[in-house]
């Protein structure tokens, strides 16, 4: 029986942050989203492949956890269909009871950015859920720090071009 307490804390938890579960057994969607949900996270699912491009075609999500095996699609198939319409990307996490080389190498090819094998934990679910969203914000927050130091140093040199071009012209101005 899987346990629903966990680390994670709902203040913890961007506010909005949304979660596609992608599943065709039902227990599963519900245990996974009820797990989710307990954490703080807004989630929604889908029992096959055409219903999840559907509604990420209709709402924009923060994660999607995609079943490997679904009854209309394989789900490495599915992760480039479904629409990105988040910033940073949506993150990408496969969930198999099939825990083979072959759909781990695919599923890496597809840019997952996690293989979690079924049965998983609550807590193990939450915990790698949240670890991947911390990573993101940072990397995001890496992202606009270098941006800014890159657009301070391109402000500095513009004044500094600036003012050399400008101090000729100021002189023969002046003659």
């Amino acid at each position: 029986m899987p346990q629903f307490e966990s680390q994670t804390s709902i203040e913890d938890v961007p506010q909005g942050v949304r979660i596609l579960v992608v599943d065709d057994d039902a227990s599963i969607r519900r245990l996974v989203s009820l797990a989710l949900s307990r954490a703080g996270y807004v989630v929604d699912t889908a029992s096959n492949g055409e219903e999840a491009i559907a509604k990420s075609n209709a709402e924009a999500y923060n994660m999607a956890l995609i079943d490997i095996r679904l009854p209309d699609i394989q789900g490495t198939k599915l992760l480039p269909l479904l629409r990105e319409a988040t910033t940073p990307r949506m993150i990408k996490i496969i969930l198999t009871g099939y825990p083979v080389l072959e759909n781990a190498m695919e599923a890496i090819s597809h840019g997952v950015d996690a293989y979690l094998t079924k049965p998983v934990s609550a807590e193990t679910l939450v915990s790698k859920v949240r670890e991947l969203f911390q990573k993101q914000l940072k990397e995001t927050e890496f992202s606009e720090e270098r941006l800014r130091a890159y657009l301070s140093t391109r402000f500095k040199e513009a004044k500094t071009n600036r003012r050399t071009i400008g101090e000729p012209a100021d002189e023969i101005s002046r003659s």
